[in-house]
């Protein structure tokens, strides 16, 4: 079985899961650790409810999902974006930062050695995949906070991209926000949301310079994750029900909108975007803009 991934806009075909049994809120990020100042609690019914909705989501979209063996002794492995990375020349492992997330490496080299012929491993400091955007065929954005993500950990990653022709953009923002995908996501080819009045001026230039086109997330909504965000080509998207001004705007773009309930999730830090790795998605055209 060979996959590929491109962009974050191809259509998506095949995505990497992981139920979640274990799951709980830990003050990981600031997003969790609001949730917890507030005492909030989990209600496993309801947890697992969103879940399904996210399923079927996925499953009215077409989008075979694969899952990985869930451990009890890892409460966010259901955020498999950020432990691995599918290119267009196979599976990248990525190296987890928190001391507490790095056993999640166990259940995906054992998924990828029976389903994939060959994976390389990111050797050089911490990335994760909540930084890593392929934003099109020949055009990679790696953020980099100096800690979920190092810098040291982008440019060996970004070296292996260059190698094979690639433009790579490294993006430094604060470790305040956790994850670029945090704060920007592609939603479909050449249209992004961003929280404009946080990233620099000169990454939206950058951006608008590539023909992407922000819908801008307030500050506000996108510490409830309303930026995270799953692209599954063929302008649909799957973008949590509570983000109910920015799934109107998504539409009036012609979007088809899927808006599970996923408030559990995102009060613990992550949303759509991070609670999947998309394992295979149709090729785009490459374009030299």
């Amino acid at each position: 079985m060979t996959w590929s991934v491109d962009s974050e806009t191809g259509r998506l075909r095949d995505v990497l899961l992981c139920q979640p049994d274990h799951y709980t809120w830990l003050p990981y990020n600031t997003v969790a650790q609001r949730t917890l100042s507030e005492g909030g609690s989990i209600d496993a019914q309801q947890l697992h409810r969103e879940f399904r909705e996210f399923e079927d989501a996925l499953a009215r979209a077409d989008v075979r999902c694969h899952y990985l063996e869930r451990d009890e002794q890892l409460p966010y492995q259901v955020y498999t974006r950020d432990s691995s990375l599918m290119t267009p020349w196979g599976p990248v492992i990525l190296q987890l930062m928190r001391p507490q997330r790095r056993g999640e490496v166990r259940a995906v080299v054992e998924f990828y050695q029976d389903r994939h012929p060959r994976w390389h491993w990111s050797t050089a400091g911490s990335i994760e995949g909540g930084d890593i955007h392929i934003i099109r065929p020949g055009l990679l954005l790696i953020g980099h906070s100096g800690e979920r993500t190092t810098d040291v950990g982008a440019r060996q990653l970004a070296a292996a991209f260059e190698a094979k022709g690639w433009e790579v953009r490294l993006q430094p923002f604060q470790e305040h926000f956790l994850h670029l995908d945090v704060l920007f996501c592609m939603a479909a080819q050449g249209l992004a949301v961003a929280c404009v009045d946080v990233l620099d001026d000169d990454f939206t230039a950058w951006l608008g310079g590539k023909g992407i086109e922000l819908i801008p997330v307030s500050y506000r909504d996108t510490m409830r994750l309303g930026c995270n965000l799953l692209s599954l080509g063929d302008d649909r998207v799957i973008s949590p029900r509570q983000n109910v001004e920015l799934n109107a705007r998504l539409r009036a773009h012609g979007l088809v909108v899927y808006d599970p309930e996923l408030s559990l999730f995102t009060r613990g830090g992550g949303g759509a975007h991070c609670m999947s790795m998309p394992l295979a998605r149709d090729p785009l055209a490459p374009t030299h803009s």
